[in-house]
């Protein structure tokens, strides 16, 4: 009886396919980490912090990379600081407003605390740039307690609604025609270091300043700080902090900014 030889089968490669099991595994995981990093970014959606020669503050949008136009109020109150007289002339003005973060439109409303020939100098004012400030007729002194909005009151005529109030003085300043082409990209909340006569102006010491009742309205929705993507901005010159922010509160609806030096 003739009996055929066959050899037996060769054992699968297990060391091979345990490597390209692990490998694919491997890429998976770097796939999904990555994806977590950077997904954000790509979105538009991270937060972000930034340095800033004029402005500490924070500034929201519907995203950060491709914002679309859609902020149309945003409100907020503060408590006018006492700032420290000095030698030298220095300026600090705090204020909320639409636009300026991505394109040159900002339509803002304030008011602003100064050390002017060693004396405190208050007051209150609006700005649509890229004209100059318009001084608001109200009597503004440290420890009043502010309120300030602007919203959109005719989408059509591009018409906003401006307000701000002293309620400790009881003063209130109202301009519901207020006609300017804004970009609605961005909304503000800003302690800044002024321009004045194209000059970047000495910062007021104002100690401390805490922003409260922080909201916008962005795509027909009021949302907070932190219910939108954020920027925090940080004031510098050079490479000294003049003013420092807080993050947002629990309520995502208020900061505090300190004065650095």
């Amino acid at each position: 009886m003739n009996v055929s030889y066959e050899p037996p089968e060769k054992p699968p490669m297990r060391k091979g396919r345990i490597f390209a099991i692990v490998l694919f595994v491997l890429l998976d995981v770097l796939l999904v980490v990555a994806l977590i990093l950077f997904f954000p970014f790509l979105t538009g959606s991270a937060n972000r912090s930034l340095p800033s020669t004029n402005w500490s503050g924070y500034v929201v949008a519907t995203n950060l990379n491709n914002p679309h136009p859609s902020v149309t109020e945003i409100e907020a109150s503060w408590t006018v600081p006492a700032v420290s007289v000095s030698r030298r002339d220095s300026f600090s003005a705090v204020w909320i407003g639409i636009g300026g973060e991505f394109d040159g439109s900002l339509i803002q409303i304030g008011t602003e605390q100064d050390s002017i020939n060693g004396v405190g100098s208050y007051s209150a004012w609006y700005e649509l740039l890229p004209n100059n400030e318009v001084t608001v007729p109200l009597n503004v002194s440290p420890g009043d307690r502010i309120t300030a909005s602007i919203s959109l009151s005719d989408p059509s005529a591009n018409t906003w609604l401006m307000e701000i109030n002293d309620s400790v003085k009881g003063q209130y300043y109202r301009n519901d025609n207020v006609s300017y082409p804004s970009s609605m990209l961005s909304a503000e909340w800003i302690l800044e270091r002024p321009t004045i006569n194209n000059v970047l102006r000495n910062l007021a010491d104002f100690s401390e300043l805490t922003f409260t009742g922080c909201a916008a309205t962005v795509g027909g929705k009021m949302e907070t700080i932190s219910s939108l993507p954020h920027i925090e901005v940080t004031l510098y010159n050079q490479n000294t902090e003049l003013a420092s922010v807080s993050p947002p509160a629990s309520n995502g609806s208020s900061f505090t900014i300190n004065y650095m030096g």
